[in-house]
């Protein structure tokens, strides 16, 4: 589901990867200590952003640079927060 505002200035709105509840094994894994989620996939791109990133990019950010939007899946974070694009 793609958002439905268009960040503004350097900002880029990315959706988070889904909590993982089971390791690739099988094992389930509990939320005693949550640990951040700094990878996601970007859904808006504002005007100034000067990274070269694309809508659809999966990325990986600085996780305490984010600010939460109406979704709990996506946050915005400013371009310099960026911190490399999955190939």
């Amino acid at each position: 589901m793609m958002i439905n505002f268009k960040p503004v200035t350097d900002r880029v709105a990315i959706r988070l990867e889904p909590k993982e509840d089971k390791t690739k094994g099988g094992i389930i894994v509990t939320d005693v200590l949550p640990q951040p989620r700094c990878i996601g996939v970007v859904e808006g791109i504002g005007p100034l952003v000067k990274a070269e990133i694309k809508l659809g990019d999966r990325v990986l950010f600085h996780c305490f640079d984010e600010l939460p939007t109406y979704d709990p899946e996506v946050v915005m974070v400013r371009d310099n927060s960026l911190l490399g694009v999955f190939e």
